[in-house]
């Protein structure tokens, strides 16, 4: 959290000379790739379990946050040079992860679906029945992560004249993203029309944009068609790169979205403008074919293959010894992870001032017990007592500090 702090308040470069300095990037990637794993693989069985009864589901949002933690803080530190070349070999692998990340999106806006965030509150988190809220959750936080992953791709392709050669032949024609963004223009996962109206998801909600908005290109655009001016017009990728019939034809549809309005938001895409013109009246050379060994990803491949047959175990094996602590076990637990979100942390990352649980004004007061709920008034606090009454006194039982625990 201090890490991710630090980097949201600009001052990130004492964070990237220590991430960089005792390798930590590949550490971080490697986390990053085992919850998705664990995401995908144990949670799903979780969920499946009859005698699956959780007091609290914090334990499991702590672990489906972890995901989202790690691609926030890549976000913020990969926009520098030196963190890009630490992460070493294991770029293929954090390449490989924002891939699957980019078709999760695609194949979500080719099925027409639209995320509704969930927001979290304490009461999800110790209600007995929370799962299925829990569930929406980490659909709305998968969204949200395909989004930071856009990112750190992007950030990734500023690099490409320093990436390894294998690290550009798996973005270029293993995984072909030039063709996979292509996709991301035409179909704009973080665009819908509902009811008539244009929304657009920006700051982990979804905005009607206005009349007058409805062209001004927002960051995700930016991301994506900036990665396309990496990746299309690099001397370097251009030779690998095979522009066969398939890949110029779907390149090709870019030229309907370069439109007068667009370019004068970003003028580097009149570059790009002129490369799709060329590439229509001509055939480019076929790609050289050099004989060389290259690196692959593994740190997915190597947990799959030895975990493979084994997830429901695994799962039997957390709930019992995880995620299914006693009340006494539990207060500790919880206490840590209010320490994590203290009231200075809040002045730091709060957008407004905090919110009255109940109406939604301006609250000035707060729980004097958890510290956890705003009020406007003695009102508001009164009428909520009830919903908020088994949390309040769970995190008020908690442990002041750790020595007490």
């Amino acid at each position: 959290m201090h890490a991710i702090l630090s980097a949201y308040t600009g001052q990130e470069q004492l964070l990237i000379e220590l991430l960089v300095a005792y390798a930590k990037i590949p550490i971080l990637i490697g986390e990053l790739v085992s919850v998705e794993i664990w995401k995908h693989k144990i949670f799903p069985v979780l969920c499946r379990l009859n005698d699956f009864k959780p007091t609290s589901t914090i334990p499991i949002y702590l672990v489906l946050r972890r995901e989202a933690s790690i691609i926030n803080l890549l976000e913020t530190v990969f926009f520098h040079k030196e963190t890009c070349e630490s992460a070493e070999c294991s770029i293929l692998d954090l390449i490989d992860y924002c891939h699957r990340k980019l078709i999760l999106l695609t194949a979500r806006s080719a099925n027409g679906q639209t995320v509704t965030p969930v927001e979290l509150r304490p009461e999800l988190l110790t209600n007995l029945s929370s799962m299925q809220d829990l569930e929406k959750l980490a659909e709305t936080m998968e969204f949200e992560i395909s989004l930071k992953a856009l990112s750190v791709l992007r950030f990734i392709t500023d690099q490409v004249e320093s990436l390894p050669l294998s690290a550009l032949t798996q973005m270029l024609n293993t995984h072909n993203l030039p063709c996979l963004l292509v996709e991301l223009v035409e179909h704009c996962p973080w665009s819908c029309w509902e009811a008539g109206k244009l929304k657009k998801f920006e700051n982990g909600s979804w905005h009607v944009v206005p009349p007058e908005d409805q062209v001004k290109m927002t960051k995700l655009d930016g991301q994506v068609w900036l990665a396309l001016l990496n990746l299309l017009l690099s001397p370097e990728c251009q030779r690998k790169y095979h522009f066969d019939g398939f890949n110029k034809s779907q390149l090709l549809k870019l030229r309907a979205f370069l439109t007068d309005i667009l370019i004068d938001q970003l003028p580097n895409l009149v570059e790009l403008q002129r490369f799709l013109s060329h590439l229509a009246v001509t055939e480019p050379a076929p790609p050289k074919k050099d004989l060389i060994l290259e690196q692959v990803p593994v740190i997915w491949d190597h947990i799959l293959k030895k975990n493979t047959g084994k997830w429901e175990a695994i799962a039997k094996h957390q709930l019992k010894h995880v995620f299914s602590p006693t009340e006494e076990e539990l207060k500790p637990q919880i206490h840590r992870w209010a320490q994590i979100y203290i009231e200075d942390t809040l002045k730091v990352l709060a957008a407004k001032k905090p919110c009255c649980r109940v109406c939604g004004v301006e609250a000035p007061k707060r729980c004097s017990r958890c510290r956890n709920e705003w009020y406007c008034s003695r009102a508001c606090q009164v009428q909520h007592w009830k919903q908020h009454k088994d949390v309040c006194n769970l995190m008020a039982k908690a442990p002041r500090s750790m020595d007490d625990a």
